[in-house]
């Protein structure tokens, strides 16, 4: 009788654990999609952000004629897309790089997360003017960047699989948020649209404080072949020995970097340019779905790597910097008799740009000494943001350069 209910016992508790399990993987997956899908979704929406808020009085606000003018041969927005990305990733940025020297109060973090998250899509949603929609855009990066940081360092609680939930989440916010807002703006207008991703900041709630279990705080699971007291015994490394890993880190900082410069110079300074005339699509619908179809590349190739790795990072710059040619060419000169041409090389841009990012990491855990490994991979992360910012500032340069150019027939 004692075996059977001992039998019993242990069946119980293995059901529990893996009841557990799925509950934590499925709540660190909801919050990696719920955390990035705003910065996502401002991205994709800044076209219309600008032609709905930057254009002077009187200007038509039509989506499927553009406004073209002596001045403005190419109908431009005022103000190129370049500038939301900039709003969008320079708030991320500051908070990754201060942050995690901060006190680290979990359940006030999450709550300013939403709490910033809500507040951003209702002052774009509503804004009157530039400023409070670029406070909106700023708002929803503070929740991206703030979430990021507190939800990676959380998962140490909850072991390799949280992981590995958050980023596949992280991944699917890219399709989700792009996506979800090309869908609902062909039948919404941008405020509408908005206002029902509200959903989004409400779902992240339920995730962390009902769906995921919170362990007491001495309660840290193992994983791996180290456990969180191993982890903690490698000795930490002051500002200046981090300073020093600096130079030999540049092999993996300066390609990732560069792909993400070059490709985010395309997705906010060249995409907004490329107009087909005539087509299914107006030209704001072109650029929502051209979003989108980068979205996807990323996903296909940041889940790859399970079954191909790559070693040569800085062949996927080179590619990059090719497309930037096709695409900047295209842009000048309407030389491509299909946007699916268009769609193709934008699918290849998204692979190469989620390709480079995960095998950057992978590379940097197979040759990094595991005493430098952690500050290591700290340091990399900046990488992509830095890219990202110079490529917001040269993509208004840009934009400026190509508006004054005559726009060719096609």
């Amino acid at each position: 009788m004692n075996v059977v209910k001992a039998s019993h016992t242990i069946k119980g508790e293995m059901n529990e654990t893996q009841a557990m399990r799925w509950r934590n993987f499925l709540a660190f997956w909801i919050l990696g999609l719920c955390n990035n899908y705003g910065y996502v979704v401002m991205l994709s929406a800044a076209h219309d952000i600008l032609k709905d808020r930057f254009e002077p009085p009187g200007a038509s606000k039509s989506e499927a004629f553009t406004n073209f003018t002596i001045e403005n041969p190419r109908g431009c927005n005022e103000v190129s897309t370049g500038a939301i990305l900039l709003a969008d990733i320079m708030p991320c940025l500051l908070i990754k790089i201060t942050v995690p020297f901060l006190p680290f109060f979990v359940n006030f973090r999450l709550a300013l997360c939403i709490i910033a998250q809500i507040m951003g899509f209702l002052s774009v949603a509503f804004a009157t003017t530039p400023w409070l929609t670029i406070l909106g855009v700023i708002l929803t990066s503070v929740s991206s960047g703030l979430g990021e940081v507190t939800l990676i360092s959380y998962s140490h609680k909850y072991g390799r699989e949280s992981i590995a939930a958050w980023s596949s989440g992280t991944g699917g916010a890219g399709i989700a948020g792009a996506f979800s807002y090309a869908g609902m703006r062909m039948i919404m207008n941008t405020e509408q649209t908005l206002l029902v991703m509200l959903l989004v900041p409400a779902m992240e709630a339920i995730a962390f404080w009902f769906i995921l279990p919170h362990p007491k705080e001495q309660s840290i699971i193992k994983y791996g072949i180290s456990s969180q007291e191993e982890i903690i015994a490698i000795p930490k490394k002051s500002i200046s020995e981090k300073f020093q890993l600096v130079p030999g880190l540049l092999i993996y900082i300066i390609p990732l970097s560069l792909v993400y410069l070059f490709e985010y110079f395309i997705n906010q300074g060249l995409h907004e340019l490329i107009q087909f005339d005539n087509i299914w699509l107006n030209y704001a619908d072109q650029y929502r779905w051209l979003q989108v179809d980068y979205q996807i590349g990323v996903f296909i190739s940041r889940s790859s790597a399970s079954f191909i790795t790559f070693k040569r990072v800085w062949l996927m710059a080179v590619l990059q910097f090719l497309n930037i040619i096709l695409f900047a060419t295209e842009a000048i000169f309407f030389y491509m008799p299909s946007i699916w041409i268009v769609f193709g090389l934008t699918l290849w841009e998204g692979l190469l740009g989620g390709a480079a990012y995960v095998n950057t990491f992978i590379n940097m855990a197979e040759t990094i000494p595991a005493e430098d490994l952690k500050d290591s991979l700290g340091i990399a992360t900046m990488a992509d943001s830095l890219g990202i910012t110079l490529a917001g500032w040269l993509s208004m340069l840009v934009h400026a350069a190509i508006c004054r150019i005559p726009r060719p027939i096609r």
